[in-house]
C-alpha cells in the first residue's frame, strides 16, 4: 500500500487549554520517530518538562558561550554534546538577540518550575498523562454529543467503556468437564479436518497481518484457536524450547477452545485465535527484534489465547448490575478478566493439560505473574492508563540524549507487552476491510443480544446495545478517532517505521465507515416509553431536554474534580451510568462492553 503522506494525527495533539504547552516543547533533536512527524510535538506532561529543561540547557550554553564537553573516540576527538550539534552556537549574540534569548530562557525555566510545583509526589508521571488525556477526551466527547442523538449515544458508550470511572452497585466457577478430549500428534495442525489442504493454504499467512481467521475456522471444523496456536508454537519452536509434549499441548488447546462459548457472537475462540495471531506478529516487529526472552514470548502468546475464555457474551457492567456471582467474587473489579485468568490456569490442571510441566518453579512463577498482568490489561476501562504509560515512555525517550528506546529491564518490557496484547485486542479496525466488517457484524450481534436481555429484565439498555437506535457506522468512526487511532499511533511511534501500513489501513477503514454514515438528519427524540410525541426536540427546533454525565478524575493537583458534560438526552434506556467496560478490541461498535471484556 502506498504511503498516505500527511496522515491525520489523533486528538492527543490538539491544544489542551487546561495544560498549556511550553512554547518550546518540541523535540528538535534526534527522535525515534523524527522521520514520521518531523518536528514532533511532545504531549505528555513529564516529557514536556524534560524537553523544556533541555531547551534551557541549550540556551544557557549559547548565552554563556560555553564549549560543549569533548570525548575521544578512537583516534579523533569529537564533540559529544548530548543535545546535538543544532543546539550549540559558538558565536556571540548581538545585545538585542542576547536579551531576547535570555528572556525566553527565563520564561521556559519558570514554566518548568510551575509544572514541577503542581506535581503531587505520590502520583506517577503516567497518571499526569492519563488524567490529561481523559480531560481532552472528555472535551471531544462533549462536542460529539452535541451533534446528534447518535453522537450522544456514541460518546456515552466510549466514555463508559474506556474511561472506567463508575461502578454500580463465587470462587472460580467450576470448570465444566468436557468428555475426555485427547490430543493427537498425527494431525498436521493439531486438529482433525477433511480440508487440510485448504487449511494449509490459509495458514501460509500465519506470519502476516490480516490472516483470514474466518477461513481458518471454516477449514478446521471451528477449531481456529487450536490450529493457530499449534502453528505459532511450531513456527517459534516453543514446544522444543520448553519441552512441551505435543499431545499435551493439543489436549490443552482443545480443552481451552471448548471452554470458549460457540454461541457467543464475538468473544469466542475465533476472537482468541485472532488476538493470539496478532500478538505473534507484533512480537516479530523488527524494532523489537531480540528484545523479549523466550519465556516472555511464551507468556504473551498464552495470555492472548486465554484472555477471553468462558466469556458469557455480556459486559462487566451487566454482571455488576445483575449482582452475578462473578461480580460478587471479584468485587466488581475487572470481573471477566479475573475469571478468564482463573479458568485459563485451572484448565492446566485437567488430565494431560499441563503444558508448563517442564518449566522450573521460578519460570512458572514468572510466567504466571506476566500472564496475569497482560490479561488484566485487556480490561478496557484501563485503556487510558495503558495509553498514557506507553506515550510517556515513547516521548521521554524522544527527549533523552540517545533518542533510542532501550527495553533493558523487566518493568519496561512488561509495559510494552501489556500494550502489545491490548493493541492486538483492539486490532480489528486495522485489518483488511472485509475482515473488519465481519468483526463489526459479530460484535453488534453480541451487543444487541445483551440489549435484548436488558430489555427483558426491565433494565436500562446499555449504550450502543439497543438494536433500534444504535448507529454502527458513526460508532466505528468515533471508536477509531478516540480510541484505536491514538493507541496505534503511539505504538507506531514506538516501533517506527514498522507499523506504517497498519496506520494506512486504519485510516482507509475509518474513511470507508465515514462514507457510510447516513446523511439524513437524526429522528427526533421520543419519550422514554417510546410512545407519544417528540420529547425535548422538535423538528427545526433546539433540544429542550438534556442530561449531564459526569467524569470524575484526579486533577493536576491530585484533588478529585468533576467534569460535567451536557449531552442531548438519548433514547430509552441509554444511560451514562451503565459502565461499559470492555469491549473487545474491535468494534466498539455496538454495545456496552465491560472493562473486562476483552
Amino acid at each position: 500500500m502506498a504511503s498516505h503522506g500527511q496522515r491525520r494525527e489523533s486528538f492527543l495533539y490538539r491544544s489542551d487549554s487546561d495544560y498549556e504547552l511550553s512554547p518550546k516543547s518540541l523535540s528538535r533533536n534526534s527522535s525515534i520517530v523524527g522521520e514520521l512527524h518531523g518536528e514532533d510535538l511532545i504531549v505528555t506532561p513529564f516529557a514536556q518538562v524534560l524537553a523544556s529543561l533541555r531547551t534551557v540547557r541549550n540556551n544557557f550554553t549559547t548565552l554563556t558561550n560555553l564549549r560543549p564537553p569533548c570525548m575521544v573516540s578512537g583516534d579523533s576527538a569529537m564533540d559529544m554534546d548530548p543535545l546535538g550539534p543544532d543546539y550549540v552556537s559558538m558565536c556571540l549574540l548581538a545585545d538585542e538577540s542576547y536579551q531576547k534569548l535570555a528572556m525566553e530562557t527565563m520564561e521556559e525555566l519558570d514554566w518548568c518550575l510551575d509544572q514541577l510545583e503542581t506535581i503531587q509526589t505520590y502520583r506517577s508521571v503516567s497518571d499526569m498523562a492519563s488524567n490529561k488525556f481523559k480531560r481532552m477526551l472528555n472535551r471531544e466527547l462533549s462536542h460529539l454529543s452535541e451533534m446528534s442523538r447518535s453522537g450522544n449515544q456514541v460518546s456515552e458508550y466510549i466514555s463508559n467503556t474506556f474511561l472506567g470511572e463508575e461502578r454500580k452497585r463465587s470462587g472460580v466457577r467450576k470448570v465444566s468437564h468436557t468428555p475426555s478430549i485427547t490430543g493427537s500428534t498425527s494431525n498436521r495442525f493439531g486438529v482433525k479436518t477433511d480440508q487440510e489442504e485448504l487449511l494449509s493454504k490459509d495458514l501460509e499467512d500465519i506470519n502476516k497481518w490480516g490472516l483470514n481467521i474466518f477461513g481458518v475456522a471454516e477449514h478446521s471444523h471451528n477449531r481456529p484457536l487450536t490450529c493457530v496456536m499449534y502453528t505459532i508454537f511450531q513456527e517459534r519452536d516453543l514446544m522444543r524450547t520448553f519441552k512441551i509434549p505435543t499431545d499435551t499441548f493439543v489436549t490443552f488447546m482443545l480443552t481451552l477452545e471448548s471452554h470458549y462459548h460457540s454461541d457467543v457472537a464475538y468473544h469466542n475462540s475465533l476472537h482468541a485465535a485472532d488476538v493470539a495471531q496478532s500478538t505473534h506478529i507484533l512480537l516479530s516487529t523488527p524494532a523489537l527484534d531480540a528484545v523479549f526472552t523466550d519465556l516472555e514470548i511464551l507468556a504473551a502468546i498464552f495470555a492472548a489465547a486465554i484472555h477471553d475464555v468462558d466469556h458469557p457474551g455480556v459486559s462487566n457492567q451487566f454482571l455488576i448490575n445483575t449482582n452475578s456471582e462473578l461480580a460478587l467474587m471479584y468485587n466488581d473489579e475487572s470481573v471477566l478478566e479475573n475469571h478468564h485468568l482463573a479458568v485459563g490456569f485451572k484448565l492446566l490442571q485437567e488430565d494431560n493439560c499441563d503444558i508448563f510441566q517442564n518449566l522450573t518453579k521460578k519460570q512458572k512463577q514468572t510466567l504466571r505473574r506476566m500472564v496475569i498482568d497482560m490479561v488484566l490489561a485487556t480490561d478496557m476501562s484501563k485503556h487510558m492508563s495503558l495509553l498514557a504509560d506507553l506515550k510517556t515512555m515513547v516521548e521521554t525517550k524522544k527527549v533523552t540524549s540517545s533518542g533510542v528506546l532501550l527495553l533493558d529491564n523487566y518493568t519496561d518490557r512488561m509495559q510494552v507487552l501489556r500494550n502489545m496484547v491490548h493493541c492486538a485486542d483492539l486490532s480489528n479496525p486495522t485489518k483488511p476491510l472485509d475482515l473488519y466488517r465481519q468483526w463489526t457484524d459479530r460484535i453488534m450481534d453480541e451487543f444487541f443480544h445483551q440489549g435484548d436481555r436488558e430489555r427483558e429484565r426491565g433494565m436500562e439498555i446499555s449504550p450502543m446495545c439497543d438494536k433500534h437506535t444504535a448507529s454502527v457506522e458513526r460508532t466505528q468512526v468515533s471508536f477509531i478517532d478516540y480510541i484505536v487511532h491514538p493507541l496505534w499511533e503511539t505504538w507506531a511511534d514506538l516501533v517506527h517505521p514498522d507499523a506504517q501500513d497498519i496506520l494506512d489501513t486504519l485510516e482507509d477503514n475509518r474513511n470507508w465507515y465515514q462514507s457510510m454514515i447516513p446523511q439524513s438528519p437524526s429522528p427526533p427524540f421520543y419519550a422514554s416509553d417510546g410512545e407519544g410525541g417528540p420529547h425535548g426536540e422538535v423538528e427545526g427546533g433546539p433540544v429542550a431536554s438534556k442530561f449531564q454525565f459526569e467524569l470524575t478524575l484526579d486533577d493536576q493537583g491530585g484533588d478529585r474534580e468533576s467534569r460535567m458534560m451536557d449531552t442531548t438526552e438519548a433514547c430509552e434506556g441509554v444511560t451514562l451510568s451503565e459502565q461499559l467496560s470492555h469491549q473487545d478490541g474491535v468494534e466498539m461498535t455496538a454495545c456496552d462492553v465491560s472493562p473486562a471484556e476483552t
